[in-house]
C-alpha cells in the first residue's frame, strides 16, 4: 500500500510539472504576443488581470484546504450542482491547493513580473522618466497589490470557503461531463 501511495505521489508530481509547463507557456505566449501591442493603458489591464487571476485562484486554493466537507455532502444528497464536484475537491485538497497555489498563482506571479518590466520600459521610454527608478516603482507596486490582494483574499477565502468552493465547484462542473 505504501508503494502505492508513493507511487500515486511520484505521478502527481510528474503531472503537475507537466501541467505547470504547458499554462505557463500558454499564458507567457499571450502576455508576449499581447502586452507589446497595446498602449500603456491595456498592458496595464493585463498586468492587473494577471494579479487578479493570481489572487483568485489563491483564494480558491485556501478555500479548498479550509471547507468542511459536511455541508457539500447534505447538498449532493439533494442532488445541487456542483456539490458531488467539491468532495472531489476536498478529498484531493493537496492537490487542488497545489494547484491553485502554486501553479496557477505562480505563473500569474512571474507573468505580473514580467508584463511590470514591459510596462516600466514603456514608461520610461514614452514619458522619459529614468529606467532604474521606473523599473523599480513598477516592480514595487506590482509586488504590494500581489501582496496585499492574497492577504486579503486569503481572510475572505477562509471565512467564506463554502460559498467559494461552491461557486468553484459549480462553475467547474459545468466543464465537466459528470455531475
Amino acid at each position: 500500500m505504501a508503494k502505492k501511495k508513493k507511487q500515486n505521489k511520484i505521478q502527481w508530481i510528474i503531472t503537475i510539472t507537466v501541467l505547470a509547463f504547458f499554462i505557463s507557456f500558454l499564458f507567457s505566449l499571450l502576455s508576449e504576443t499581447l502586452i507589446p501591442k497595446v498602449n500603456l493603458f491595456g498592458g496595464i489591464v493585463i498586468l492587473i488581470l494577471f494579479i487578479a487571476f493570481g489572487v483568485l485562484f489563491d483564494m480558491i486554493g485556501v478555500s479548498v484546504t479550509s471547507a468542511d466537507e459536511r455541508p457539500f455532502h447534505s447538498m449532493s444528497a439533494r442532488k445541487v450542482k456542483g456539490a458531488n464536484m467539491a468532495v472531489k475537491f476536498i478529498k484531493n485538497r493537496d492537490k487542488v491547493s497545489s494547484f491553485c497555489n502554486d501553479v496557477v498563482g505562480d505563473i500569474c506571479g512571474i507573468l505580473s513580473g514580467s508584463a511590470g518590466v514591459m510596462i516600466a520600459t514603456t514608461l520610461s521610454s514614452t514619458f522619459s522618466f529614468n529606467p532604474f527608478i521606473t523599473s523599480l516603482l513598477v516592480t514595487s507596486i506590482v509586488a504590494a497589490l500581489t501582496i496585499g490582494g492574497k492577504a486579503l483574499g486569503k481572510g475572505v477565502a477562509i471565512k467564506n470557503s463554502t460559498t467559494i468552493l461552491y461557486t468553484f465547484s459549480k462553475i467547474m462542473s459545468f466543464f465537466s461531463k459528470g455531475k
